[in-house]
């Protein structure tokens, strides 16, 4: 019971230290059903669905199953919005197809801001820049067409997969944290268009609504080679950000070339870093600066490019020798090349692991189609990114972990725990309602 206790307190103190209440957290979301058929308030049904990922039931069904006509579990939700049940999936579903998903979308802005506000993320900026990853996946593919929207794509064997991918841009950080700051649903809206959607143009579209939501905000772009073009360069500097992308051998060759002449006549442009325990990782950094390019519409730009070739011991006690290259328009000096590459530009790949293959393998089911309507979709997918913002601060926060020293295994154990409480723990609404609305002091791991 200890236990219950522990977890949940360290889950609704979360949300209550860092957002608020789930009234404030939803503020500004308009509800576009008809009064007189409402049962549950908004904010109900945002928490409905934040709970499902939470605790990762997989699907509109298992609200039905899991939590409906649970004692301990309708007695929480009453003591959060004094009704008497929690909201079918069914209905979940029916309101969200009647809201503005660019109103959902701003929840999450918000959510982000605040935590920058609060300064929880300061201590992981890169030279007082924040840093925002930027790539796209795949949400949902069918094999007939789905709506209006989809993209589609002719396989090998004739047939015609048709899909919903999406651009992200997320807030990462060394010690693990991949916040959702902002979502492009790459989408054939226009019927007339000779071309379908694609990441770039969801790109310049995402970097348009960036800009203009959080317009002082010091951003560095960490990017893949796909967005390195003439284009990126100038919206970069149109915006005053920075960038470190991921280079490919094949990207940019003019770019390798004058990299491969210059760099032999500044041998001064070196720097070796040991790492590890012992000192077995070896860091070997070369970087040529004020390389001239000019793009495909004949526009010059100034890049510089930084190199490194990092030398470790692998499981079977060989070395192993990796090569990485990146492009951007930090100056480039002796003193900070290894903050660039470590604290910076080998982040990206935090998009990719705690982003996408956590949302999609373990358990939150990011490819799972939650409706059938394109709005509601849409509004499930903003309410993933919340849940799993809600869970990170919570699995890194000081509540839990003091609560939990060992751990409890792994993640998804997190969230059976905090499902196992939410269905068995007896609380009175008072005394739930008294471990949400504590004074708490959280602190967040930084390893």
């Amino acid at each position: 019971m200890r236990e219950q206790i522990e977890i949940l307190k360290a889950f609704t103190g979360t949300i209550q230290h860092y957002f608020g209440s789930w009234e404030t957290i939803f503020s500004g979301v308009r509800d576009g059903r008809n009064p007189k058929w409402i049962t549950y308030p908004i904010e109900g049904l945002f928490c409905a669905g934040v709970l499902m990922f939470l605790f990762r039931l997989g699907s509109r069904r298992q609200i039905n199953h899991q939590m409906r006509g649970n004692g301990p579990s309708q007695s929480k939700f009453e003591a959060w919005f004094d009704v008497e049940n929690i909201p079918h999936g069914d209905t979940i579903n029916y309101g969200f197809k009647r809201l503005d998903a660019d109103e959902v979308q701003e929840v999450v802005c918000r959510m982000v801001e605040r935590l920058i506000r609060k300064k929880v993320l300061y201590r992981w900026r890169l030279f007082d820049n924040f840093l925002i990853a930027v790539d796209g996946t795949g949400m949902l593919t069918f094999r007939e067409r789905h709506c209006e929207y989809c993209l589609s794509k002719k396989l090998r064997n004739g047939e015609t997969l048709y899909y919903h991918p999406i651009l992200e841009a997320k807030l990462v950080t060394a010690n693990g944290f991949a916040f959702s700051i902002m979502t492009e649903f790459i989408e054939n809206t226009n019927p007339q268009a000779n071309k379908q959607d694609c990441e770039l143009k969801a790109f310049y579209r995402l970097a348009e609504r960036l800009k203009k939501r959080f317009p002082r905000l010091p951003i560095c772009l960490l990017l893949d080679g796909l967005f390195a073009g003439g284009p990126t360069f100038q919206l970069c500097e149109d915006y005053n950000w920075r960038y470190l992308i991921v280079l490919q051998d094949d990207d940019l060759p003019n770019v390798h070339r004058t990299y491969d002449v210059v760099l032999p006549c500044v041998p001064e442009n070196h720097k070796r870093v040991l790492l590890g325990q012992q000192q077995e990782i070896v860091q070997d950094y070369r970087w040529v600066t004020h390389i001239a390019y000019v793009d495909s519409e004949k526009s010059p730009h100034c890049l510089h490019l930084l190199s490194c070739e990092e030398t470790k011991p692998n499981n079977q006690g060989d070395t192993r020798t990796s090569h990485h290259k990146w492009l951007t328009n930090f100056i480039l000096t002796k003193t900070n090349v290894d903050t660039l590459a470590n604290q910076g530009g080998r982040l990206r790949w935090k998009i990719e692991n705690e982003g996408f293959n956590v949302q999609k393998n373990d358990g939150f089911n990011l490819e799972h189609p939650y409706s059938q309507d394109g709005n509601a979709r849409k509004v499930f997918y903003f309410l993933l990114q919340i849940a799993y913002m809600i869970f990170l601060l919570m699995e890194k926060g000081s509540l839990f972990r003091n609560s939990f020293p060992n751990g409890v295994g792994s993640l998804r154990n997190i969230a059976f725990r905090l499902l196992e409480a939410w269905r068995n723990l007896h609380l009175s609404p008072a005394g739930f309602l008294s471990l949400y609305k504590g004074r708490y002091y959280i602190r967040l791991d930084s390893s």
